[in-house]
């Protein structure tokens, strides 16, 4: 093959360009520095390609992302390095856009070796704002914290990359051609995912549930990357009015918004359903799409209990025809799903956070569901959280069952009890200090068991530590949980999302049993006595200098 216009750019190596959760993030401005992002790139072309299971060379690539600020300087750079490294095909959303669930789907449906999905989620964009570089392999999971330990490591001592100059990228609509010997072919970015949707979903159920007098929906798209996908499947498929989808376009800095599904910042979705009239179902979605926050007049279903239901109601949705086999659920969630798993007798597991840690038992067949506390829902239909799937599935237990979005959640409470939930962000703590936390944390776990805090006896307290039941491996200090004697618990954890600085994330549970007087009342109410006690534990002014949270969700 001719070298004669590929570049070989001598560089300097960085020391922070450790993956986290799902890939790396840093702000635009690092990003904008010289060789930052190609030194990144190219650091996973090399690693991949020491490995022939997952080297691209003549192999394809998936390429899109949620059209944030940056985007396009990085995709030109992408697919400079991926011409030069003799990828056989480039799949590019149209526009530059592809949603992480629709990345992952492609990768499988298509038989790619990778996909690169520029998006740092649910953070802010913009030139002020946060850009991102995940990537996922064959078969379309989050690459392996095998694999980005050894990007990691090969980031730290990268001496050049190759690159092929582009002077012109055309990925304006669906196109195909060459550059050099790569094929680029720019695809619509919803189409296949719609396809996709059609197979899973009783369309024709949801459509007539649509078309009832007096039911109304709002999906607010927080100007992320669902905002097509929602027009098209929800509107344009299933007779949605339009305007039904809120915040539908897209925008590089997602209107100065926070595109992270919550009360907070869904603002506009929120007052729609604590006003007078509320719609009759509402959703909204992160900025590249993998996540949902599910409403009804008056409620906001937490994540925990939303994967629960759909667990209890899994038999009412095609895509579950054939039975759900196992579920399964990160530490830092709700119990909630695990009480049905047991009613359904099912097998149900308790992984990390990081959608990666469910995808060995998906692979595996050992699960069909799953879920995180940080709204994320998912199934083996991708290996990836998708969001507007987990807003199919409730319009799809609505259709089917013919109640109300608050009835069939309170059903739910009266048949297994409730886990009321919340959830607490100290962000931007110094990284040492948060270390330091962590790790005082963990020294006191052994002397915590028979301890009475805020009036209740400690029973049980570790540091979580996971062995993956299908290969074997272990990853050690995934958070510090500690329960009660009256089956509350709190977790606290160091999230790996944040770009400036660490962000500590406290988790609360209190469960109510079916019956208890005390089962429908405001969450923060509920869980009080349980803050309380995490600030006891935590000293927060003490030791991380906050007295209050930057949020609570």
């Amino acid at each position: 093959m001719p070298t004669d216009k590929i570049q070989t750019i001598r560089t300097q190596s960085f020391a922070d360009q450790k993956p986290g959760t799902s890939g790396l993030r840093k702000t635009v401005i690092t990003f904008a520095r010289p060789h930052y992002a190609a030194n990144f790139v190219q650091s996973i072309f090399d690693v991949l390609h020491q490995d022939s299971r997952y080297s691209v060379q003549g192999h394809d690539l998936i390429l899109g992302g949620d059209g944030r600020y940056y985007s396009d300087q990085v995709i030109h750079i992408i697919v400079g390095i991926a011409v030069a490294h003799g990828v056989r095909k480039i799949i590019l959303g149209a526009q530059g856009v592809l949603s992480t669930p629709a990345a992952s789907y492609l990768v499988r449906k298509r038989n790619a070796r990778l996909a690169m999905i520029l998006t740092a989620s649910h953070n802010p964009g913009g030139p002020n704002g946060d850009f991102g570089i995940k990537f996922n392999l064959a078969g379309g999971a989050p690459a392996p914290e095998s694999v980005t330990e050894q990007v990691y490591d090969y980031s730290k001592a990268i001496q050049y990359y190759h690159i092929y100059p582009i002077e012109k990228l055309d990925y304006a609509k669906p196109c195909t051609y060459k550059i050099r010997d790569t094929e680029i072919e720019v695809i619509d970015p919803v189409e296949e995912y719609a396809e996709l949707m059609r197979s899973q979903f009783d369309f024709e159920a949801i459509r007539e549930l649509i078309g009832r007098p007096g039911f109304s929906l709002c999906f607010d798209a927080m100007h992320g990357v669902t905002g097509p996908y929602a027009i098209q499947i929800l509107e344009q498929q299933l007779g949605a009015p339009e305007g039904s989808v809120i915040r539908g376009q897209m925008l590089p800095d997602f209107g100065g918004g926070h595109p992270d599904p919550g009360l907070d910042e869904a603002k506009w979705l929120a007052q729609k359903f604590w006003s007078p009239r509320p719609p009759s179902f509402g959703a909204a979605s992160d900025g590249d799409g993998d996540r949902n926050m599910i409403v009804g007049p008056g409620m906001m279903v937490s994540p925990g209990d939303s994967l629960a239901i759909i667990a209890a109601h899994a038999h009412l949705i095609p895509a579950f025809s054939d039975g759900l086999k196992g579920v399964a659920r990160s530490m830092p969630t709700s119990r909630a799903v695990d009480r049905v798993a047991q009613s359904l007798g099912l097998p149900h597991y308790e992984t990390p956070t990081g959608w990666k840690f469910f995808c060995n038992l998906l692979d595996d067949g050992r699960i069909r569901l799953c879920g995180e506390e940080s709204f994320g829902t998912g199934s083996d239909h991708i290996r990836e959280k998708d969001g507007l799937w987990a807003v199919l599935c409730w319009l799809n237990i609505l259709a089917r069952v013919n109640k109300s979005l608050p009835d069939i959640v309170r059903e739910h409470w009266d048949k297994f009890g409730r886990h009321y939930y919340s959830r607490l962000d100290y962000e931007g703590i110094d990284q040492a200090r948060a270390g330091e936390f962590m790790a005082q944390l963990a020294d006191m776990l052994p002397r915590l068991p028979g301890r009475s805090v805020g009036g209740e006896e400690i029973v049980f307290a570790n540091e979580f530590r996971y062995h993956d039941p299908v290969d074997g491996s272990v990853s050690s200090a995934q958070g510090v949980q500690i329960i009660f004697k009256d089956d509350a618990r709190i977790v606290y954890r160091l999230s790996g999302t944040g770009t400036q600085g660490a962000t500590l994330r406290v988790y609360l549970e209190h469960y109510v049993p079916p019956g208890g007087e005390d089962i429908d009342i405001h969450p923060q109410k509920a869980m009080a006595h349980v803050i309380e006690r995490a600030e006891i534990i935590g000293e927060f002014e003490h030791t991380i200098s906050r007295s209050q949270p930057s949020r609570v969700v």
